[in-house]
């Protein structure tokens, strides 16, 4: 299992680009040969489904999708444009996760993008946001454990009531929301590019 996570990281981050500004993003051809779709009519279908729940999701699409033309050289040494993606991170997210779950790859992707999305989400949490949650995380886990609770539905609602409860203490205590919270001036990631420089 470890050889599997080491080789995801690797398979991802080798295609990963980063901007003029620092942003990490994935170009979708790039992706494509990754996760093992041979032509591009395939993939754009499930370009299409990952754009849907984007927008279901009530993201801004062409903010996680950004069309490029990309320049290739045709079979007959002619340069032609062809259309291409700019990816971020939540766009790759998910993109694995209506991918084609027979291919090992996909398992691999689906990973790998879960865990680097929550690692940013938790870089861009002020402190008292971190605390709420990780609270939040270690009250639910310890019911779980207490109560010996298995199935995924008794769960969810453990996680539901448990959070419900962080919430209501929050706020009963006078205390500011967590959603109106203001955002932090640095992320960690700027923090650590300042520091190198």
């Amino acid at each position: 299992m470890k050889n599997e996570i080491l080789y995801s990281d690797k398979l991802f981050e080798s295609i990963k680009h980063i901007d003029e500004n620092g942003v990490e993003y994935w170009e979708a051809r790039e992706l494509q040969k990754v996760l093992e779709y041979k032509e591009w009519r395939n993939f754009k279908k499930v370009l299409g489904k990952a754009m849907i729940a984007c927008k279901l999701s009530n993201n801004e699409v062409f903010e996680q999708f950004v069309e490029l033309n990309k320049p290739i050289v045709g079979g007959n040494g002619n340069i032609q444009n062809v259309l291409d993606y700019k990816l971020s991170r939540y766009a790759c997210y998910l993109i694995v996760q209506n991918g084609n779950p027979k291919k090992e790859v996909i398992a691999l992707g689906q990973t790998y993008f879960a865990i680097q999305t929550r690692k940013q989400e938790i870089t861009e949490m002020g402190s008292t946001e971190l605390a709420a949650n990780l609270f939040r995380v270690t009250q639910t886990e310890d019911v779980l454990d207490k109560k010996k609770i298995k199935g995924e539905e008794e769960a969810c609602d453990t996680h539901y009531k448990a959070g419900k409860a962080v919430r209501n203490a929050i706020k009963e205590i006078g205390s500011t929301m967590p959603e109106k919270l203001p955002t932090p001036e640095k992320f960690v990631k700027e923090i650590k590019t300042e520091m190198k420089q």
